[in-house]
């Protein structure tokens, strides 16, 4: 359905005038906090809390107070693109690879994902803001992302567990956010042109051209990116799943010991693992493998993380010397390395998969599970040695999804099956982790 034609003028204050974009209007700074604001009175719900972004107001050249914000910040592709846009969050110049996500909820678990290192996230799903965040919805200890990309901002929040906006959010992060631009053709660019390097900016001194050359200029590939989300030193971890979100029946009367690798580790994929009976030690990336053996674990975890894993061949070693000698289990990133200790080959995905409903198919028995996933690489199937069984693929490109070595003691996944935020289907793949320790033991 066409959006209806902008009117040249609107009430003194209008929602819904503050979030429509005017065609055309001049480009101009915007006014100082104390500009016009709505007192939040009006909206319904008993925690409804309006968005300051949205209501900031500018004077244009006619020296007329707008009850709209006007475009104040530029995207600017390798292309040579350039999408003007509204800012939220902080404000500066950063530079990362644009890639979009078609997750209908989960936001604030996307903006803690540390797999999102060194890129822009595009929301495809145009209205982002609503439920606010929550301080438990948290996937990291803090924001990786370059920055949040996304069609419509929620000019209020409403949701009995939010304590802030997304932009208050954002702001405290130092975490640079636009909206008002058009999400669909950026994405449609993407899928036709694969990821592309970006530069966001809301600094009016730099030319369009000098950001341009800043995209050009900048590479994400080959870059080691674990280095920076990693822990500093080894900890314990026990949390478990809330009993009010748990959904798993019943609970594992036995205890592994489990060393997880952090190469980006999520909180829920530590969550599960405790909550079907694992004690969990989390050591940092660079961790020696003979200090993890020496731990006389009853399994080894190589979690997700960012980036490119033919950039980080110290963690190919260290995975190297662990498998065969306990059973282990990759995820994501930790499928890709393991895809290349064994021997193989990973490669950079035209635009990657990202989102929580990506269909996978369980070669073994034919289940079907929608998936979350986030990563732009993928191992190569026909570059595996003989004995490696490649167990999922993803059903929209048939790429391998899941690896299984039954001589190595090993299984991995390509996808999130904590699915943080997503559905609960791969969930039990947790269990075959279990499994595969239980039967080492006997």
């Amino acid at each position: 359905m066409a959006a209806p034609p902008a009117t040249a003028s609107a009430p003194s204050w209008c929602p819904r005038a503050a979030a429509r974009r005017v065609p055309g209007a001049p480009v101009a700074p915007a006014s100082h906090p104390g500009g016009p604001r709505r007192s939040g009175d009006r909206f319904l719900g008993v925690h409804a809390k309006a968005v300051s972004g949205l209501q900031s107001g500018a004077v244009v050249d006619d020296g007329v107070q707008r009850p709209w914000k006007l475009s104040d910040a530029r995207l600017v592709l390798e292309d040579g693109s350039v999408w003007k846009a509204k800012s939220f969050g902080a404000s500066g110049t950063q530079v990362g690879e644009v890639v979009f996500n078609t997750s209908l909820t989960g936001y604030q678990e996307i903006l803690t994902d540390p797999s999102y290192a060194g890129q822009f996230v595009l929301m495809t799903n145009p209205h982002i803001g609503n439920t606010g965040v929550n301080p438990d919805d948290e996937e990291s200890n803090q924001c990786f992302l370059a920055g949040l990309i996304i069609r419509n901002l929620s000019i209020c929040t409403s949701n009995w567990r939010c304590t802030e906006t997304l932009e208050e959010y954002l702001m405290k992060r130092n975490i640079m956010g636009i909206y008002d631009v058009d999400t669909r053709a950026i994405t449609r660019r993407l899928r036709e042109d694969g990821s592309l390097i970006g530069v966001l900016s809301t600094d009016q001194s730099r030319t369009d051209d000098e950001l341009l050359e800043m995209a050009k200029n900048w590479k994400i590939i080959g870059v080691d990116l674990i280095s920076g989300v990693t822990c500093d030193a080894p900890y314990e971890w026990s949390d478990k799943t809330d009993s009010e979100w748990e959904f798993k029946k019943g609970q594992s009367t036995e205890s592994f010991h489990v060393v997880a690798y952090d190469f980006g580790i999520k909180h829920n994929i530590l969550r599960r693992l405790t909550s079907y009976g694992c004690k969990i030690t989390v050591v940092p990336a660079n961790w020696p493998a003979s200090e993890v053996l020496n731990l006389k674990p009853d399994g080894v975890l190589f979690s997700n993380g960012p980036g490119d894993p033919a950039a980080v061949p110290y963690a190919v070693k260290t995975v190297q010397e662990i498998i065969g000698k306990v059973p282990v289990f990759g995820i994501c990133m930790g499928h890709q390395l393991i895809g290349q200790a064994l021997g193989g080959k990973t490669f950079k995905m035209k635009f990657g998969h990202h989102g929580g409903n990506h269909p996978v198919c369980d070669l073994r028995s034919g289940r079907v599970d929608i998936s979350a996933q986030n990563h732009n690489y993928a191992v190569d199937p026909e570059s595996l040695p003989e004995g490696v069984k490649v167990t999922h693929i993803n059903l929209n490109d048939n790429s391998c999804a899941g690896l299984q070595y039954p001589k190595m003691k090993l299984l991995s996944l390509q996808y999130h099956p904590e699915s943080s935020p997503g559905p609960h289907d791969s969930d039990l793949a947790f269990g075959e982790f279990i499994e595969l320790m239980k039967n080492n033991k006997l």
